[in-house]
């Protein structure tokens, strides 16, 4: 199977897409701008209707070159709405996707009408066209994805910087505006080589997915970013690769199905960030929480009674006996901080010195 020319075709672009959007898509979402990817894939439409019209036929550099020519044009057009208007960058590429989305559907409709054979199969951008891909695509890809990665590496510290700390990066006299036009194209980029492989519609969530995954994982910039083209390319081939197993399974499609798996395991399974880790932190809290209530409660109850070294457990046995206590008792019991003496139980020393301890610092905050 991995001999198959259109499965290392289609392998080595969903590597390559993984990776550029991965990478770039990491500074969209720290930027808040989810939506960018959307956006400017949408705006990539009218680019590649415009690229046929002129080139006449369907040869991806121009296809390609037009895609990242309205890209480009969308990118600053939301730039500049939200940076000159009052307009709120959610506000600013709504406006630019939507608009540039029905651009290009007149310019398909436009192309239908022009009696053109090599039109057939250009309504494939919408949803991407894997199996149609061919070597020289992927050395323009491959090109494209290339200058990508350089420029994110020769500008990482000031992308870094634009990213957590705009207001810094300008007070230290770093051209602000031309860096986030720069990224923001470079994303443009992204999109530009995912076309043929997922497609104007479902390039967005290549853009975002990944990197979602990632900074599950990590909060440091500077393992998210590897981490998320890491993901990238894995659900990538793992598209393709199941896109093979069965007669007209669509390869875009599963990849960012796969891509959203990742994203579900990392939601559910990341350290400190996941939902059932969280959970679990709090069924551990929760029963912390009880354990320190039982024990300064035995430990007031023994200074009631004038025994400092012993609880007087005859009220917890008579009244406290339900389920959730006799729980308590056994956790505390295990840890050797409570002792059960004629039915009932009591502190040991090192369960006296524990409850001091917890009231220490009770008292300690509440000072």
């Amino acid at each position: 199977m991995l001999g198959d020319y259109t499965l290392q075709n289609v392998v080595m672009g969903a590597l390559l897409l993984g990776a550029i959007s991965g990478v770039l898509g990491s500074f969209a979402m720290l930027r808040r701008q989810s939506l960018l990817g959307d956006t400017l894939s949408h705006a990539a439409l009218p680019g590649v209707c415009l690229g046929f019209i002129m080139a006449g036929s369907r040869e991806m550099g121009s296809l390609m070159a037009g895609a990242l020519g309205t890209g480009a044009v969308a990118a600053l057009m939301v730039v500049l709405l939200t940076r000159y208007s009052r307009l709120k960058t959610d506000a600013a590429l709504g406006i630019v996707l939507s608009t540039s989305f029905a651009l290009g559907v007149v310019l398909l409709t436009f192309i239908q009408g022009m009696n053109n054979a090599a039109q057939g199969g250009l309504n494939a951008f919408l949803f991407g066209q894997a199996a149609a891909t061919l070597r020289s695509d992927l050395l323009l890809m491959a090109g494209i994805t290339a200058l990508a990665l350089i420029l994110v590496l020769g500008l990482w510290k000031e992308f870094k910087l634009i990213c957590f700390d705009p207001g810094f990066a300008r007070a230290q006299g770093l051209p602000v505006l031309l860096l986030e036009v720069v990224l923001t194209v470079m994303i443009a980029l992204a999109v530009v080589v995912g076309l043929q492989m997922v497609g104007v519609v479902l390039m967005a969530a290549m853009v975002i997915a990944p990197a979602v995954a990632a900074r599950q994982w990590s909060p440091r910039l500077e393992v998210m970013v590897p981490l998320a083209a890491l993901f990238g390319m894995a659900a990538g081939v793992s598209g393709a690769l199941i896109s093979t197993l069965g007669r007209g399974l669509a390869t875009g499609p599963l990849i960012i199905i796969c891509v959203s798996g990742f994203v579900l395991v990392s939601l559910l399974l990341a350290p400190r960030r996941g939902l059932l880790w969280e959970a679990a932190f709090r069924l551990r809290q929760r029963r912390r929480l009880r354990q320190q209530q039982l024990l300064t409660r035995l430990y007031r109850q023994a200074s009631w009674h004038g025994e400092p070294r012993r609880g007087s457990g005859r009220k917890l046995a008579d009244d406290d006996c339900d389920p959730r206590t006799r729980r308590v008792v056994r956790q505390l019991e295990q840890r050797g901080l409570v002792g059960c003496h004629d039915r009932h139980w009591m502190l040991t020393a090192e369960g006296h010195e524990a409850a001091a301890r917890i009231l220490a610092q009770l008292e300690g905050r509440a000072t």
